[in-house]
C-alpha cells in the first residue's frame, strides 16, 4: 500500500486515475491472457460469419428473399448485440469480467447450435437473435481487460492482436461452415460450430484473472480525493459528447463495418451468381464442391490477409503514434482511399480469379483501423469508463454494420434484380458496387478526426 499511496501521491488525483503506474499482471500471464481472449474473439466471429457461407443453401431451403438473408445475417443478430452491449458493458465495471465473458461465451455458442435445429425463417431469426444475446458481451469486456492488462505504449498493438480475431474467425467460419454444408448439410454446419465456444467458456471462467483486485487501491484512493467512483451510463455519455475525433473515427469505423459486415454475407452469393461456371471449373479442378471452394477461397482470403492488415495497423500506430497520435485518423482514411478502387475492380470483373485476388487486397486494408480505433476508444476515457466506451464505440460501429449492412445491401439487391429486371446475379453486383462508393464517405470523417485525437487521450 505505501508504494501504491506514493505512486498516487505524487500527482493530483484525478491524473492518478487516469494513469495508474502499477502492473496489475505479470507479462508472461498477459501473454496468455491475450492468446485466450484471442480464441474467445475467433470463436466469436466463427459463430457469428458462418451463417454467411450457408445463406444460399438457406435461401433455397427456406425460400428466402435477399432482404430476408440481409435481415438475417445482420438485423436480427446485430439489433439485440447492439442494444445489449451497454448494460452488459455496464455489469463488466461492476463483475468479474471473466465469469462475464464465460457465461457469454457458453450462451451464444448453445444458440449457434440451436440454428441447426430451427424449421422456418421465424425460428432461425429468434436463434440468431439469442447469439447476439451473448456475444453482446464479449468485445466491450475483453476491450477493457486488454487496456487495463497493457501499458499505455503497447496498447493498440495489443487491441490489433485481439482484433486479429475477426478475420481468422471470419476464415474458420467460411472454410468450415463451407465444407460442412456441401458434404452434411448447413444444419450440421451450425451445430459443429457451436461445440468449440462450449468447452472454451469453462477455461474462461477458471483461468481469467480480474485484474481490479490488483488496481483497485490505488482507484479507490483517487476516487476518495476526487469524489468519483466507478462511471455510470450518463456520465460517460457526457464526458464522450466532448470528443469530437471520438464521433468522427467511430462512424467512420461504422460505414467501414458497413461494408465489411454487408459485402461478408454476399460476396458467396456474388461468386455464386456471377461467376458460376467459373466458380465450378475451379472447384472441379480442386477436387472440391462449389460450396466449399468459394468458403476456401473467401475465408483464407479474409483470414490471412485480414490478420496480417489487423497486425499492420496495430503495429503503425504504436509506432508512429508515439511521435503523433494524428496517426490514429491517418491509417484509417488512407486505407478508404486506396481499398475503394480496388473493391470497385473486384466487383465489376468478370474474372473470378482475378475478383479474388482483388478482395484480398482490400481485405488487408480493411483491417487496418481495428488497432487505432479500438486503442483510442480506451485511451479517451479515464480507466473507470473503459468498457462503457467500447460500448459505444461498437454501438456506432454495430448499428450502421451488423444492423443496416446486409439488410441494405440485400434489399437493394432485391430492388435491383425484380424493379430494374437486372436478374439475381446483375443486381447483386451493383448493390455491392453502389456499397463500396458509399463507405468511401469514411475516408473524410477519419481524416477529421486528426485535428483533435492528440487533444482528447487521456489515457
Amino acid at each position: 500500500m505505501a508504494e501504491i499511496t506514493a505512486t498516487v501521491g505524487a500527482m493530483p488525483a484525478d491524473d492518478a486515475a487516469l494513469h495508474p503506474t502499477i502492473a496489475p499482471v505479470g507479462a508472461a500471464y498477459r501473454r496468455y491472457a491475450l492468446w485466450l481472449l484471442l480464441l474467445v474473439y475467433v470463436i466469436n466471429f466463427l459463430d457469428r460469419q458462418v451463417v454467411n457461407i450457408l445463406a444460399e443453401p438457406i435461401k433455397l431451403d427456406l425460400h428466402l428473399a435477399d432482404w430476408q438473408l440481409g435481415l438475417l445475417s445482420g438485423f436480427a443478430f446485430g439489433i439485440v448485440y447492439t442494444l445489449l452491449g451497454f448494460p452488459l458493458a455496464r455489469a463488466a465495471d461492476r463483475h468479474h469480467r471473466g465469469f462475464l465473458i464465460a457465461g457469454c461465451l457458453a450462451a451464444w455458442s448453445g444458440f449457434t447450435g440451436a440454428c441447426g435445429f430451427a424449421q422456418n425463417f421465424v425460428q432461425l431469426v429468434a436463434a440468431r437473435a439469442g447469439v447476439g444475446i451473448g456475444e453482446a458481451g464479449c468485445t466491450p469486456t475483453s476491450h477493457a481487460l486488454i487496456a487495463d492488462y497493457t501499458p499505455k505504449d503497447k496498447r493498440a498493438s495489443a487491441l490489433a492482436f485481439y482484433a486479429m480475431g475477426t478475420p481468422i474467425g471470419s476464415l474458420l467460419g467460411l472454410a468450415i461452415g463451407g465444407v460442412l454444408s456441401d458434404y452434411f448439410g448447413w444444419r450440421v454446419a451450425f451445430m459443429v460450430a457451436a461445440v468449440p465456444g462450449l468447452i472454451l467458456a469453462v477455461v474462461c471462467a477458471f483461468t481469467i484473472r480480474e485484474p481490479r483486485t490488483r488496481l483497485t487501491a490505488a482507484a479507490q484512493i483517487a476516487a476518495d480525493a476526487s469524489g468519483h467512483a466507478l462511471a455510470t451510463f450518463g456520465e460517460t455519455v457526457r464526458y464522450l459528447a466532448k470528443k469530437r475525433a471520438f464521433w468522427f473515427l467511430a462512424f467512420g469505423a461504422g460505414i467501414r463495418a458497413f461494408l465489411g459486415y454487408g459485402h461478408a454475407v454476399f460476396n458467396p452469393s456474388f461468386f455464386y451468381r456471377c461467376h458460376g461456371p467459373e466458380v465450378a471449373a475451379l472447384a472441379h479442378s480442386l477436387h472440391l464442391r462449389p460450396q466449399s471452394f468459394v468458403g476456401l477461397s473467401l475465408g483464407l482470403l479474409a483470414g490471412v490477409a485480414g490478420a496480417l492488415g489487423s497486425w499492420a495497423g496495430g503495429q503503425i500506430a504504436d509506432k508512429w503514434g508515439a511521435r503523433d497520435l494524428r496517426v490514429y485518423g491517418s491509417i484509417p482514411a488512407l486505407s478508404v482511399v486506396i481499398s475503394a478502387p480496388l473493391a470497385l475492380a473486384a466487383y465489376a470483373t468478370h474474372s473470378a480469379v482475378l475478383a479474388l485476388v482483388l478482395l484480398g487486397l482490400t481485405y488487408f486494408l480493411g483491417t487496418l483501423w481495428y488497432g487505432p480505433i479500438y486503442a483510442s476508444a480506451q485511451g479517451m476515457v479515464p480507466q473507470r469508463m473503459r468498457a462503457m466506451s467500447a460500448s459505444m464505440m461498437l454501438f456506432v460501429i454495430n448499428f450502421l454494420g451488423l444492423v443496416l449492412g446486409a439488410l441494405c445491401i440485400g434489399a437493394l439487391s432485391d430492388a435491383l434484380n425484380k424493379g430494374l429486371h437486372l436478374g439475381p446475379a446483375e443486381g447483386v453486383r451493383w448493390a455491392l458496387i453502389a456499397s463500396v462508393v458509399f463507405g468511401a464517405v469514411s475516408a473524410p470523417l477519419f481524416w477529421m478526426a486528426r485535428r483533435n485525437v492528440r487533444e482528447e487521450m487521456v489515457s
